[in-house]
C-alpha cells in the first residue's frame, strides 16, 4: 500500500454535491478508504504570495494558500461531509491538489490554473494544470481532425453560412461552455441562425464551434473514461425525446455501454497525447464513429459506470496518481 498521502480538492461547494452521480465524490472516497487525508477548498479562497521567506532563510519564494477545511466523507445524501474548522492550508504542502471544479472555462479559470503551476513539481496537480489550460476541451479535440466530425471554430459570418450551406443540418456550441448549456441544432430549413449568432456575439467575444449533426446521436453520445491515456470503461448517454442533447444534466439517460473496436481505436490515438501532457482522468465523447469532445477540465461519468458495469475507475485513477506521487518524491524533497 502506499504511503498516506495529503491531498487538497479544489471544486465547488460541497452541499451541492448528488452523492449518488458525483465522480468527484466518488474520488475523494477512494482517497478517504485508502487512509489518505482530504481537504476541501473553493476557488475564491486560493491566494498567491509572492516573496515570501523559506522557512529557515535563504531565497525567498512564491507560496500559493488556500482557505478550505478537512473533510471527512459518507454516502449519505444530506449528511454526506463533515468539516473541520476552516483553516489556512499551504497548497505546496499537499502531495495532490485535485483541480476539480466545474467549467465554465473562463478568465477566473485560466487565472486558477497558472496559479496552480507555483506548486509544480513538488504537488501533483490533477489534471495538469498548464495543460487543461492550453487545451480546452473543444480545442484539444481539433488536433485529431482525422477521427472528427466536419467542425469549424470562428467569429466569420461567412465562413459560418459556407459551413451550413455544405453540411446543412448542423450542431452550434459555446467553445468554453459545458453540461450541454447553450448548445443548438440548427436543421436545413431552420431560420433561426442569424439571430442566434447576433445574440451570441452581442454578449461575448468568443468563437463558437460548429459541427455537422450526426443522426448517430439518437442511439447515445457515448462517454469514454481514460485513465493516463487507456481506455477503461464507458457509458451511452441516450437524448430525451425532442431534445438534441444527450447531457444528463438535460435529461439524457445513461445505459450499459461496452468498448467497440472504433472507440479503441480512437482512445489508441489520443491516448499517449493524454498521457504525455499529463491528463491523469479524461472524459471523451463519442458519437457514432466521431470523437466530439476530449474533456480535461472535470470529467464526470465514474458513478455510472460503476453501476452499469461494476467497474470503480476510481481506484485506477488513485492507482496512478499515488505511481506518480511516489516519482516525483525527489523534486518534493528539493523544494
Amino acid at each position: 500500500m502506499a504511503r498516506p498521502l495529503m491531498v487538497a480538492v479544489q471544486m465547488d461547494p460541497m452541499d451541492t454535491v448528488k452523492v449518488d452521480a458525483d465522480s468527484t465524490f466518488a474520488l475523494m472516497l477512494e482517497a478517504q478508504a485508502r487512509g489518505h487525508t482530504l481537504w476541501h477548498y473553493e476557488v475564491r479562497h486560493m491566494a498567491l504570495k509572492e516573496g515570501m521567506p523559506r522557512p529557515g532563510g535563504g531565497r525567498r519564494e512564491d507560496r500559493l494558500f488556500a482557505r478550505g477545511h478537512k473533510i471527512k466523507l459518507a454516502r449519505r445524501q444530506g449528511a454526506h461531509y463533515e468539516f473541520d474548522p476552516m483553516e489556512t492550508i499551504d497548497l505546496a504542502s499537499m502531495d495532490v491538489v485535485l483541480m476539480r471544479q466545474d467549467p465554465p472555462f473562463d478568465m477566473a479559470y485560466i487565472t486558477a490554473t497558472h496559479m496552480l503551476e507555483h506548486i509544480q513539481p513538488g504537488t501533483l496537480v490533477v489534471n495538469d494544470p498548464a495543460a487543461v489550460r492550453n487545451a480546452p476541451e473543444k480545442i484539444l479535440v481539433t488536433h485529431f481532425p482525422d477521427l472528427m466530425p466536419p467542425t469549424l471554430i470562428t467569429w466569420d459570418p461567412d465562413a459560418i453560412r459556407s459551413f451550413r450551406s455544405e453540411y446543412k443540418d448542423i450542431i452550434v456550441k459555446p467553445l468554453f461552455g459545458n453540461g450541454g448549456a447553450g448548445v443548438f441544432r440548427i436543421k436545413p430549413d431552420d431560420e433561426n441562425l442569424g439571430a442566434l449568432l447576433e445574440m451570441h456575439f452581442a454578449q461575448s467575444r468568443e468563437p463558437l464551434m460548429f459541427q455537422r449533426y450526426e443522426p448517430a446521436v439518437r442511439v447515445g453520445d457515448k462517454r469514454i473514461i481514460l485513465v493516463d491515456g487507456e481506455a477503461m470503461g464507458a457509458i451511452n448517454r441516450v437524448p430525451a425525446h425532442g431534445e438534441a442533447r444527450s447531457n444528463m444534466h438535460v435529461g439524457g439517460r445513461a445505459e450499459k455501454s461496452p468498448l467497440t473496436a472504433r472507440d479503441r481505436e480512437i482512445c489508441n490515438a489520443i491516448g499517449p497525447t493524454l498521457r504525455e501532457l499529463g491528463m491523469i482522468f479524461v472524459g471523451i465523447d463519442v458519437i457514432g464513429d466521431y470523437l466530439t469532445e476530449i474533456n480535461v477540465t472535470s470529467p464526470t461519468g465514474l458513478q455510472e459506470i460503476a453501476r452499469f458495469d461494476g467497474l470503480h475507475l476510481e481506484k485506477p485513477i488513485w492507482d496512478r496518481i499515488e505511481i506518480k506521487v511516489a516519482a516525483q518524491l525527489p523534486a518534493k524533497v528539493a523544494c
